[in-house]
């Protein structure tokens, strides 16, 4: 994007795309493009315990003058039903949204919508 141009910028990141790589890769991934003042949207969201695990990543990850750490918002994993436990079927989280804290801010969320303010003109790139 040129200095020039304005506007919003977030990347929609397919299930395809995450479904490839290992929860380590994913997270990466994830963390990478982040520190980079990309908003994110996946359409397949988190499992608790990466959401968790991304938390602890970018804990360790944070520096006060680059990198203050994530917002992240989404959808629960959906609950399953007793027979879908007894045949194993898990269901997956639906869409979460995640950026840098410095840009994102969580406004509401219910189980239709999540709102979200993006704070543009503090070092997106």
């Amino acid at each position: 994007m040129t200095p020039k141009e304005k506007g919003i910028a977030f990347t929609l990141i397919s299930r395809q795309k995450l479904d490839d790589l290992t929860s380590k890769e994913k997270l990466r991934f994830i963390l990478d493009e982040v520190k980079t003042g990309k908003i994110l949207v996946l359409e397949q969201g988190l499992t608790s315990v990466e959401q968790a695990s991304l938390i602890e990543n970018t804990m360790r990850e944070i520096d006060q003058d680059t990198f203050i750490g994530i917002e992240m918002e989404g959808y629960s994993e959906e609950k399953t039903n007793f027979l879908q436990r007894v045949f194993g079927i898990t269901r997956k989280p639906r869409m979460t949204v995640i950026g840098p804290a410095h840009l994102l801010k969580t406004v509401r969320k219910d189980n239709d919508k999540i709102e979200t303010m993006i704070i543009p003109g503090k070092g997106a790139k």
